[in-house]
């Protein structure tokens, strides 16, 4: 039984941006089927995907925190101070409405994404570095995401700073502290590592009905406004994401960083949250600016497309040399 899964799961972590690119295309034309996917059910559905990341984390992981304390500074730096700034740039940039400039703001200061460490051993990086700056921007989101949307876009609408505090706490701490502490007592039996040998699948499906929730929520706005619409979303998307990427490694040439290091700050910083994201907006905004999980949305698919582009780009760079 675990061995079909474990295929499944595989299969699922190879394809991840397809799969919820095809969730998302089928919910367009059949919304009403994720349409229960919204509320409470969404926030433990993203609660599940940070639990499954917390079950492959190890003691050792977290000592890289302390081991590499300047590296995981200047990452968490880069990741917090890049990513929001380059999203306030876009929203001003483009003239965006409120609530697609809250989506987008939301994306920014949202922490790294999981799948990001995932890219960085696909590319040859720094996973440990990898490993940590997740880990790092994780439990530094609870305070940091509230802070940077009251300055980015306290000017735009009000900002319930307390309440997404408590929410990041609920589905991003607290089920990574579960997922730990169950790794390091029941990690030596074998019923546990096959669960965990499954666990990238699930993350991928449950992102993947995110998605589709999201498409069943803003499915009637998205074809009253047109495709138009959605091609002007999605470019400042790929900006936001892209300008990350390039920002991130010039981080990482700045500071001296190797080939390996350089990689992996420049995918971790363009690869966000967006699943948090999302949760996020749909939660905060859902009810007065529903178009806010839009971008979110888009990015929770792009964002994997785009880091293994780049994950196959560095590697055909280094095979060139």
């Amino acid at each position: 039984m675990f061995g079909i899964l474990q295929t499944i799961s595989k299969w699922l972590s190879g394809y991840t941006s397809w799969f919820v690119i095809a969730v998302a295309v089928f919910t367009f034309f059949v919304p009403n089927t994720f349409v229960w996917v919204s509320g409470t059910t969404q926030t433990v559905i993203l609660g599940l995907i940070m639990l499954s990341m917390g079950l492959t984390l190890t003691t050792q992981d977290f000592k890289i925190l302390f081991s590499r304390p300047l590296d995981i500074f200047i990452g968490a730096c880069a990741q917090f101070i890049l990513m929001p700034l380059i999203a306030y740039t876009l929203v001003h940039v483009f003239h965006l409405d409120t609530a697609l400039a809250i989506g987008i703001l939301l994306v920014g200061c949202c922490p790294g994404g999981v799948s990001s460490n995932i890219m960085s051993y696909l590319c040859k990086g720094d996973v440990a570095f990898s490993v940590g700056m997740t880990c790092a921007s994780t439990m530094l989101a609870p305070v940091m995401t509230p802070l940077l949307m009251l300055w980015t876009a306290g000017e735009r609408v009000d900002i319930d700073a307390v309440g997404m505090f408590q929410n990041i706490l609920i589905v991003t701490i607290i089920p990574i502290a579960i997922g730990v502490l169950l790794n390091y007592y029941f990690s030596k039996r074998e019923v546990f590592s096959n669960i965990q040998s499954v666990m990238p699948g699930f993350s991928v499906i449950c992102l993947a009905l995110i998605v589709g929730g999201v498409i069943s929520t803003v499915h009637d706005n998205l074809v009253r406004d047109g495709l138009m619409k959605f091609l002007w979303i999605f470019v400042v998307v790929f900006c936001h994401n892209t300008l990350g990427y390039i920002t991130g490694y010039l981080a990482g040439v700045a500071f001296g960083f190797d080939r390996a290091k350089k990689r992996t700050i420049s995918i971790e910083v363009g690869m966000q949250n967006a699943g948090l994201a999302t949760n996020l907006a749909t939660n905060f905004f859902g009810a007065t600016l529903p178009l806010a999980v839009v971008p979110c949305a888009i990015s929770c698919a792009w964002h994997s497309i785009s880091g293994t582009i780049l994950a196959g780009l560095f590697n055909r760079m280094a095979n060139r040399r």
